[in-house]
């Protein structure tokens, strides 16, 4: 299926690895051309050069800095020449116990994952809704839905972000003009965010890090870890025109691990 995004230019968070990496190939994958931005400059020429090989008949662009200043957010959106596409990803705040936390832990994660995607959604939005396309996706968490207990720094600010959206999501004046915005909530990816949280798990009851890996393969219906190959193709149909009618929804990609109905 054509996605209708040949020529379309997206901003992709967080892309050197991991999920954002994969959302950023997928959409290169369809003809978009893709601003990758990460803290790390070696990582991110390596993840950019790949899709360049990959996908030669798209531009690729990077930038290197921290996507939670405001520093960082302006290099990025100069880079763009327009945002038809946003993908907001920043990397979690480390797992640990609440006790041991202070106002500056929670201001540094809700400064990572619920202030700065709102402040990109901010900068792009209206242009979105002037030319009549837009898509936004906030890579969450399947925590939203079911917190993990190591994870109450991610718990919190990822549910902020996403009592947010449900609101803006549904204005006439975004919805109404072709623009859409979604949550995207990965439950267990093969990434090193899972690798450091079972790590966490590992080290709170005694068990080796294979052990822990065991116990959540076996807590998943699927059996397995999910790719990142597979959570961008989602992000690409999410980005599609074809989904202008699917917004301000939270779509969960977790192999069936969530137990509820709704």
């Amino acid at each position: 299926m054509d996605m209708g995004l040949q020529g379309r230019w997206a901003l992709v968070c967080a892309a050197s690895k991991g999920l954002g990496r994969g959302c950023a190939e997928a959409l290169a994958a369809e003809g978009v051309n893709v601003v990758i931005t990460a803290r790390g400059e070696e990582a991110l020429q390596a993840t950019a050069a790949a899709i360049r090989a990959a996908y030669p008949g798209v531009e690729v662009r990077t930038v290197a800095g921290d996507i939670t200043t405001a520093e960082g957010r302006a290099a990025a959106l100069a880079a763009c020449p327009q945002v038809d596409i946003l993908v907001n990803n920043a990397g979690g705040p480390p797992p640990g116990d609440f006790r041991q936390w202070g106002r500056d832990e929670w201001i540094a994660a809700l400064d990572a994952n619920m202030l700065t995607p709102i402040e990109l959604i901010k900068a792009t939005v209206d242009g979105m809704s002037a030319r009549g396309f837009g898509r936004i996706v906030n890579i969450t968490s399947g925590a939203v839905k079911a917190p993990i207990d190591v994870l109450g720094l991610s718990n919190g600010a990822r549910s902020g972000l996403t009592g947010f959206v449900a609101g803006i999501a549904r204005q006439s004046a975004i919805a109404g003009r072709n623009v859409t915005i979604n949550n995207l909530l990965p439950g267990a990816f093969d990434t090193e965010r899972l690798q450091k949280t079972m790590a966490a798990g590992a080290a709170k009851t005694g068990a080796s890090a294979d052990e822990m890996a065991a116990k959540r393969r076996a807590g998943i219906p699927a059996q397995r870890f999910g790719t990142a190959a597979e959570f961008g193709a989602i992000c690409a149909m999410l980005c599609s025109a074809q989904a202008g009618y699917l917004t301000g929804q939270n779509i969960l990609l977790d192999g069936g691990a969530y137990p509820g109905t709704f």
